[in-house]
């Protein structure tokens, strides 16, 4: 939005004038000033403990407190073309992430070539000043009127969405799960952190002589882990499946073998844990500045999907959405446009799968469809078309045509976007777990939370 800001030149100004702004001090704001700065002072750090007393302080820099009296004086009075000459700041009380500040200037002298003086001060929501002082600039010598339209925006990288995820399964108790071929590094560190974390109890399903050396190449402790031995990786994957029907794990994770021998053995008619539909990968991301989780499916298992299959990606999507809290997910169904066209089938399946959820086919979830990827998270672009829907511009849950284009989303997403992504595959009569080797510690962590929380929602 742009806002105009005009100035008051050195003439117009009269002794006694005052101006105030109020904004809120918001995490973003202490990251942003930590990166800007440099100073990383974990007292001013909303996750982190900086003076050991177990909770995390939150406290706003000094300077940034400071800065607010530089943005009354740079955009309202004086305003446009004013110049820092000197400030003086007495800091009385602190201020944290979540505080309401009301910033007030009072002209109170003008002097000789264009310097006037400000008493400066901010004051807490109760009118506790946080901060006073005094505050000489060289005021404007001509009208100015800037128009901020053109000011770039800023996005915070982080991930608040998987904390929540964390938070939220950190209470649970562990699901017991077997992990299938753990027998590299990163197979094996994957389940142990989570297993630290207490989001599963894990089974380890291989070869104890390479399970043992990727904990050694890892100084991983893998004390009070149960391992079962299975030498051969269709052999582990058929052991693990077993585990499940024997109902003792509640969750798969696939360790360091091919993914269609791991999910072969799931698939299987008579022997695997098939549970009516076919089974789907769904991408948890967690993408910064989005105000919601995102869900992309299917990007991992079912290549070119037909309507059949793409309506059980669709009901496996909506099922894990309201695991992880979203009671009412909004579905779209992605293709290249938003209008029905014969010549691209992916708009043909969408209306399809629209009109199965609008007759209950398809339940749990808004689904609408086509939607190209602007109209589906963009709600100008939505508007802007002139697209009236539920689902257009708030979409929780992509669905893409097939595993091309969400394989392309996914990892445009994670490495452009910088979104963090956990994932699960769903269809199966428990959670399974798939990393990747460039997955980091969050991500993992993720997935298993991911699956923690739908193991324990969906049978609650």
């Amino acid at each position: 939005m742009s806002v105009t800001f005009q100035n008051k030149t050195f003439e117009d100004l009269v002794v006694g004038m005052e101006a105030q702004q109020t904004r809120v001090l918001n995490a973003d704001d202490l990251y942003v000033f930590a990166k800007s700065s440099g100073n990383v002072n974990p007292m001013h750090l909303p996750r982190e403990d900086g003076d050991g007393d177990g909770v995390p302080e939150a406290v706003a820099p000094g300077m940034w407190v400071a800065s607010l009296i530089s943005s009354v004086l740079g955009c309202q009075l004086p305003g446009p073309g004013t110049l820092y000459h000197s400030q003086s700041l007495r800091f009385l009380a602190q201020a944290h992430a979540g505080d309401e500040l009301t910033v007030k200037v009072r002209l109170t002298a003008k002097g000789p070539d264009r310097l006037v003086r400000f008493d400066t001060w901010v004051e807490g929501a109760g009118g506790q000043r946080v901060l006073e002082g005094e505050a000489e600039v060289v005021a404007p010598a001509v009208p100015v009127a800037f128009e901020a339209s053109d000011i770039p925006e800023l996005t915070v990288q982080r991930h608040v969405h998987f904390d929540r995820l964390l938070a939220e399964a950190a209470p649970l108790d562990p699901i017991r799960t077997a992990v299938v071929a753990p027998e590299t590094g990163d197979a094996l560190s994957g389940p142990v952190l989570a297993a630290q974390h207490t989001l599963i109890d894990p089974i380890l399903v291989g070869y104890p002589k390479r399970i043992a050396e990727a904990a050694e190449q890892e100084d991983l402790d893998l004390n009070g882990f149960q391992i079962v031995e299975a030498r051969d990786h269709r052999l582990a994957a058929r052991m693990a499946v077993q585990l499940v029907r024997e109902k003792q794990v509640q969750a798969l994770m696939k360790g360091h073998l091919h993914t269609d021998v791991f999910l072969g053995e799931i698939v299987k008619r008579d022997t695997g844990l098939r549970a009516g539909r076919r089974l789907s990968h769904v991408f948890v991301m967690d993408v910064p500045g989005l105000e919601h989780l995102l869900l992309v499916t299917d990007a991992a298992i079912n290549i070119t999907p037909d309507l059949k299959t793409k309506a059980d990606i669709v009901q496996n999507a909506i099922d894990l959405a309201h695991s992880l809290g979203l009671e009412q997910p909004k579905v779209c169904i992605l293709s290249a446009v938003e209008t029905v066209n014969p010549a691209i089938p992916s708009t043909l399946d969408a209306a399809i799968l629209s009109k199965m959820a609008d007759r209950g086919q398809i339940t749990g979830g808004l689904v609408d469809g086509p939607l190209a990827m602007d109209n589906a998270i963009d709600l100008r672009a939505a508007t802007t078309k002139g697209i009236r829907s539920l689902v257009a511009g708030r979409a929780e849950v992509l669905v893409v045509p097939n595993l091309e284009a969400g394989n392309m989303l996914a990892k445009e997403l994670i490495y452009l976007a910088h979104a963090e992504s956990g994932g699960v595959v769903m269809g199966a009569k428990c959670p399974i777990i798939l990393t990747s080797r460039s997955d980091d510690e969050k991500a993992r962590l993720a997935s298993c939370a991911v699956a923690a929380l739908h193991a324990a929602r969906s049978t609650s």
